[in-house]
């Protein structure tokens, strides 16, 4: 067992475990919550979607591309009756806002659920 400062690598492997089991219940938590949702817009506006909804995520799309210090690959975007559902994982809370604040600019001031997270360990 290599000590590092006053944590072992087994302490490391651990924390990092811990990190992960934590982003996984995180994602498989806002699955649900996401399949309720399009179940609700579903029972709403049927399998096409409501009115508007491919618009204005193509629109939040095209604005995160051309937002300065946002990693636009890394996040995706859904348009649910009429909101608009970020997810994704960026490098910064300062990214996260921006990524926020460009989808309700483009969407106009739509509804936005931001779940995207935050790399914590700076790892990509």
């Amino acid at each position: 067992m290599l000590i590092i400062g006053t944590q072992t690598i087994d302490d490391a492997k651990r924390n990092r475990m811990k990190r992960y089991a934590a982003l996984l219940m995180s994602c498989l938590l806002l699955a649900a919550l996401s399949a309720c949702t399009a179940y609700q817009a579903y029972r709403k506006c049927g399998f096409g979607g409501c009115p508007g909804d491919k618009e204005i995520a193509a629109q939040v799309e095209a604005a995160l591309r051309t937002t300065p210090g946002v990693s636009y690959w890394d996040v995706q975007v859904q348009s649910l009756d009429q909101v608009v559902y970020l997810y994704g994982i960026v490098d910064t809370d300062p990214e996260r806002a921006r990524v926020e604040e460009a989808a309700s600019r483009a969407s106009g001031g739509k509804k936005i659920v931001n779940s995207i997270s935050v790399r914590r360990d700076g790892h990509h």
